[in-house]
């Protein structure tokens, strides 16, 4: 790092020049929330509609697919029917076709930059019934538990001392879980301190749908992303999935970004279950409910999450799928998704493999999460493959850092960066800025800034060597501009400095 420093002066004008530019725009934020009255009666999913396009796209021609792919070149998304037609393709040549334009959409929008988060479960009670998931009602097998602020406080450092700057905690649906609760939990992870280098920076939330005065609460607490999964959009199949609980309440789940983005919530994220339902009428669906929120508010989902439904404890459905979907399938639908919606954050977990998630990464997958434990405690009170507490099993069970390693191996650069969420880049404003290509200019050197952040606090010998000679060659390869601007801030990182951003 000292080589680094000494290679060129500090120069913090070009910073400032660059972050004054960023200024963001509540007024616009009001007027939108103003303006935009979501009919909340309708439910927008036309299943006659899906299917109609679906038979549409029966048996494409080669020249069809080819035209499609040309179009998600250009990075301005797919419409529907395009979407059904590249997942009716069954020409092997034009699927790898597929997966090569994924690959260069990917790399046009996000370059090499991977996001790491880690879940933290605050509670597995639940008074839902739902066929797939280890937290159902009915599941006496599974020891219940709710966390309390020590420990939360108490995994949170856990995590901190791992590395891990964002997290996404996951909350059951039950009485208890209730807004109030949630933003007290919320306020516990911000205000634990790590013995290192801070406190966790973002905190996303995953928990069951609020009215519009509890999703004000969490947006008061300073939540990021609110994330809810609609699980499976083909009504009749969401019926018999859902047993009993208020998850049996479709509508109100399907309806439950409008209310966040009515509460000022403007970076929401999406998903489906896939195993539940036919994976083409589940694309569709979660593709339409982006364009509706896109339409009503400006802006899509922040992220989509790909969950594949896996083995949890008392459930037969999660043993034997449904609509079981092959690797190679899945591997389609990811790369489609992301021509779809070039500009969307692609999350995928660690249900998946690390081959599998190795993979994904290259067609489309922006976001991961590592290390990951999937019931409350499981961090600081940790019990190997815990199956009476967790919500499902786990397919990667690497450490952060050697997640870390991997990535970097694999031309990777991991990052931990938080800035667009803490300077008002957010919803509509921040897809104006990553479909303009602006967003990349920040992006980038906050990706190496925390990375090596991570470098020097937390990695192994082995990670922060192979992590040094990644830096050394962002900064070879970016423009003489972000290279002067990221010497300069790298020199303050080594002289003790933390959490620096533009």
């Amino acid at each position: 790092m000292a080589a680094i420093k000494h290679r060129l002066p500090i120069l913090w004008a070009s910073l400032f020049v660059l972050s004054i530019t960023a200024w963001h725009h509540p007024c616009r934020r009001q007027e939108q929330i103003m303006l935009i009255q979501p009919d909340t009666t309708d439910n927008f999913i036309d299943a006659e509609q899906v299917w109609s396009i679906i038979d549409k796209a029966q048996q494409p021609a080669p020249s069809l697919v080819r035209e499609i792919l040309a179009k998600a070149g250009e990075k301005k998304g797919l419409s529907l029917l395009d979407v059904a037609i590249l997942l009716e393709n069954d020409n092997a040549e034009l699927d790898a076709e597929i997966f090569a334009t994924a690959k260069q959409v990917k790399q046009a929008t996000y370059g090499n930059r991977i996001v790491l988060f880690a879940p933290l479960y605050i509670s597995n009670e639940c008074v839902n019934q739902c066929r797939y998931c280890g937290f159902n009602a009915t599941n006496k097998e599974l020891v219940r538990k709710t966390l309390s602020p020590e420990e939360i406080a108490s995994d949170v450092r856990v995590l901190e001392n791992s590395g891990q700057k964002r997290l996404l905690l996951v909350y059951g649906e039950h009485p208890k879980l209730d807004a109030t609760f949630i933003a007290e939990s919320v306020g516990t992870v911000y205000e634990t301190l790590s013995d290192k280098s801070g406190s966790i920076r973002r905190v996303n939330i995953n928990c069951a749908p609020l009215d519009v005065a509890g999703f004000k609460l969490l947006h008061q607490a300073k939540i990021g992303t609110y994330q809810c999964f609609q699980e499976t959009y083909h009504q009749p199949t969401y019926e018999k999935m859902h047993l009993a609980g208020n998850k049996t309440n479709y509508l109100w789940r399907l309806q439950a970004m409008d209310r966040a983005q009515e509460a000022g919530i403007d970076d929401v994220g999406i998903g489906v279950l896939f195993g539940l339902y036919d994976h083409r009428f589940e694309l569709l669906s979660m593709l339409k409910h982006a364009e509706e929120l896109e339409r009503r508010w400006g802006a899509g989902p922040h992220t989509i999450s790909f969950p594949r439904l896996e083995p949890a404890l008392g459930s037969d459905i999660s043993l034997a799928p449904p609509y079981a979907i092959s690797d190679y399938t899945f591997k389609k639908i990811v790369a489609i998704t992301r021509l779809a919606v070039p500009y969307t954050g692609m999350i995928m977990s660690t249900r998946e493999s690390a081959a599998m998630r190795t993979e994904l990464l290259q067609l489309g997958i922006s976001q991961i999460s590592a290390a990951s434990r999937t019931y409350p405690g499981a961090y600081s009170n940790p019990v190997s493959d815990q199956p009476t507490s967790q919500q499902f099993s786990v397919g990667d069970h690497r450490s952060l850092d050697d997640v870390v390693l991997d990535l970097v191996q694999h031309g990777f650069m991991p990052s931990w960066c938080t800035a667009c969420y803490r300077t008002g880049r957010t919803g509509e404003y921040f897809m104006s800025l990553a479909k303009d290509g602006f967003i990349q200019k920040f992006c980038h050197p906050n990706s190496v800034m925390t990375f090596n952040e991570y470098l020097q606090d937390y990695a192994s010998p082995a990670t922060l060597a192979a992590g040094m000679r990644q830096i050394a060659h962002e900064l070879e390869s970016s423009t003489p501009a972000v290279k002067k601007q990221l010497m300069a801030q790298l020199a303050r990182m080594e002289a003790g400095e933390r959490d620096l951003y533009i």
